[in-house]
């Protein structure tokens, strides 16, 4: 590990004035829980010079639902305390669960979905219901405040469109259109502590006296360089009542977006075959959550 300087601001003024100093690319990181950020310090993948412990900041610990505007979490709001918030389980249920899932019990009290997305991992497993329900975040920097939409923000494995002077503040959910429901599975070798060897999320809205899908979004994990939405798939079910061949089609069509590799945790051949099987049995949770059969 290369020798860094810790700062601890206690407000968005001090931090500005810290982030004002970046050099470049990775000079400066955020600090949240760092269940990915010290392992990869210890092995050189990522050398900052300055570690930005975001902890103390007020606006970072913002967690709050407005019927407006929606779910805000800040950046340095556990996924333990995301989880255990009302309306998380009420409104966004693939969010949920996947905040149940990263890591342990004990890493789910340190880490944040922030540091989930700024850590950019194909296989983060926040990041696909937030997707799915058009999640923004919100980043700060010396020269102002811009969002950017979730799905918009990863540009590679561990890599994302954040300037060096920028960091998140928070996430952004809208509010969930009416008669929708979503959910997230992941497949992994263990029961806990392991990374995706993919995973799925899934959304659908439903109206309420037709029951046709009005909109479906449908977002993979661990299957290609970014998280990716599987937009052949959600158009397989808008505008349909959607049956159980439509349910086989639309896990068909998920593998479109998929670009997984060959690793240790599993083939391409692999991967493929558990988006199709995850696809539809997400789908599935959605329309039993809104009490709607299929043969």
């Amino acid at each position: 590990m290369k020798p860094f300087t810790y700062v601890a601001p206690t407000s968005l003024r001090e931090a500005h004035q810290v982030l004002a100093k970046a050099k470049g690319p990775g000079d400066i990181r955020a600090l949240v829980g760092g269940s990915d950020l010290v392992d990869q310090m210890r092995v050189n993948r990522r050398t900052p010079s300055v570690v930005l412990d975001i902890k103390r900041i007020p606006e970072m610990k913002r967690l709050q639902w407005l019927p407006r505007s929606g779910l805000h979490v800040g950046a340095a709001v556990s996924c333990t305390d995301t989880a255990s918030f009302p309306a998380v389980a009420q409104h966004y249920g693939s969010i949920h669960e996947s905040c149940q899932l990263v890591g342990s019990t004990q890493i789910q009290n340190r880490a944040s979905m922030a540091g989930n997305i700024g850590n950019s991992a194909p296989s983060g497993d926040t990041i696909p219901g937030l997707i799915t329900f058009g999640a923004k975040v919100l980043l700060t920097s010396p020269r102002g405040k811009r969002p950017v939409l979730l799905e918009e923000f990863f540009t590679g494995p561990g890599q994302n469109v954040c300037a060096p002077d920028e960091i998140i503040q928070e996430i952004i959910v809208p509010p969930p259109p009416a008669n929708s429901s979503g959910h997230y599975l992941r497949f992994i070798p263990r029961n806990e502590m392991d990374i995706a060897v993919a995973g799925v999320a899934s959304m659908i809205t439903l109206d309420r006296r037709t029951h046709r899908c009005t909109a479906a979004r449908i977002a993979l994990a661990s299957v290609a360089p970014t998280p990716v939405r599987a937009k052949a798939a959600e158009a397989v079910l808008e505008g349909k009542q959607i049956t159980a061949a439509l349910i086989r089609e639309a896990g068909e069509k998920a593998v479109e977006a998929a670009r997984p590799i060959s690793d240790v945790r599993g083939t391409i051949e692999y991967r493929k075959e558990l988006v199709k099987v995850l696809t539809r049995r997400t789908l599935r949770l959605c329309l039993d959550s809104l009490g709607q059969k299929v043969d």
